[in-house]
């Protein structure tokens, strides 16, 4: 394969969070090179950050922020992702018993209905900026979808790293845009240690191995569109599913960073995080209070959250408990029920990783963790035509008539 040609985009270095060395290399890294710590991006100290007018402006879309995003110059791909749907659910609101609720409809993005959209629009910037030779993931579902796409609609090659056992949906959303679809035999913790030795040896972007710290900062505009949206100001509380752990953290810098500018009103939102029983050693680290995150076997339908070792599990952990909120872990046949009530209160149909969030908020509800006064956004971060098959068995209540009046009439009466 041929690199691409190099970009009028250029990357920000990284620095190690853990030793503080910089990282400015030709090709991104996975790790700090010293002492294996985790990388984020440098921003410029003397950068000129855009006021309310000058973001207003601008295209509806993530790149409306980009002087919170790791380039110099202008994006040259993934340009109008972003700016989904900020939608108001009093029905909610009272069935939680807070004051407003608004739910963070990312299940309509206009790229592959879902969440990933916005971190693989920074991911797939940073291939053009290094001039990799194709852009790759480990993923769950919805990354796939996504890097598949955008790599689709780019022309350049894909790599697509995934359990064997994924929702058929997802597999067909990835495969449509023929990319290189691999199943590999395991869990998703299998399938990213892979990834993890491919990043070494081929000259590719591995969007959440490689390409992570560029990756997680589009995880941000969720935040900077949540505040811009509901006019300048920020919520109480936010509520959103966890896999890696990297979006919980994300959203608290994004609100941190629009208050250092002086963008929003208000204190930063306390942050929930929600996971399925069967795959939760996020929310049980939150629960102990203390000590190192235990590794989990995945057991859950909640595919699309089901990492027994999160990348990001002990910041977000930490993230929970500073903001001042917590977590929260949800059964299978109350997600099930979360999708269901979701839909029916909302019209929204989201995935199973939508039915843990709505599902962890009456939970977090219900133990007075929300307050009557709280002003709460839901993050449904996916379709749920992804993850129709959770809901299959409902069919069976479904009745089937001949085309005749007093067969209607029957199920009237």
């Amino acid at each position: 394969m041929t690199a691409l040609a190099p970009s009028a985009i250029t990357a920000h270095p990284l620095a190690c969070l853990n030793c503080g060395k910089t990282h400015d290399a030709p090709r991104p890294a996975a790790v700090c090179e010293s002492c294996l710590g985790p990388l984020d991006v440098v921003y410029p100290a003397d950068r000129v950050l855009p006021d309310r007018e000058t973001i207003s402006a601008r295209p509806h879309a993530l790149w409306r922020y980009r002087e919170w995003l790791p380039f110099v110059g202008e994006p040259v791909a993934a340009t109008d992702i972003g700016w989904t749907p900020l939608r108001e659910a009093p029905r909610v609101a009272s069935a939680l018993g807070v004051r407003r609720v608004w739910l963070k409809i990312d299940a309509l993005s206009s790229g592959t209905l879902s969440f990933k959209d916005r971190v693989v629009a920074t991911a797939i910037n940073a291939v053009h900026a290094f001039g990799l030779d194709a852009i790759a993931c480990a993923s769950t579902g919805n990354l796939a979808n996504a890097v598949a796409a955008a790599a689709a609609r780019e022309g350049i090659p894909a790599w697509i790293f995934v359990p064997e056992d994924l929702e058929v949906a997802k597999l067909v959303g990835t495969l449509v845009y023929n990319p290189r679809l691999v199943r590999v035999r395991g869990t998703y913790d299998d399938v990213n240690r892979l990834c993890a030795q491919l990043a070494d040896e081929y000259a590719w972007g591995i969007a959440n191995v490689n390409l992570r710290a560029y990756y997680g900062e589009g995880s941000k505009t969720m935040a900077f569109e949540i505040a811009e949206q509901l006019g300048w100001r920020l919520p109480t509380a936010v509520v959103a599913p966890m896999a890696g752990g990297s979006l919980v953290t994300k959203l608290r810098k994004g609100f941190g960073e629009f208050l250092s500018a002086g963008l929003v009103q208000g204190s930063s939102p306390r942050v929930y995080g929600a996971q399925a029983s069967g795959c939760a050693p996020i929310v049980r680290l939150v629960e102990r209070g203390e000590g190192p995150l235990i590794p989990e076997r995945p057991d859950t339908i909640a595919r699309s959250l089901a990492i027994g070792n999160p990348a990001d599990g002990l910041a977000a952990a930490r993230i929970l408990r500073e903001s001042g909120g917590g977590a929260a872990h949800v059964s299978d046949d109350e997600l099930r029920d979360g999708i269901r009530e979701l839909a029916a209160l909302t019209g929204v149909f989201g995935e199973t990783a939508a039915g843990v969030t709505y599902a962890a908020a009456k939970a977090l509800a219900a133990r007075g963790a929300l307050s009557p006064d709280d002003e709460v956004v839901l993050c449904i971060t996916g379709n749920g035509l992804k993850t129709a098959e959770s809901l299959v068995h409902d069919l069976k209540n479904v009745p089937i008539i001949a085309p005749r009046l007093r067969e209607v009439a029957a199920l009237v009466s």
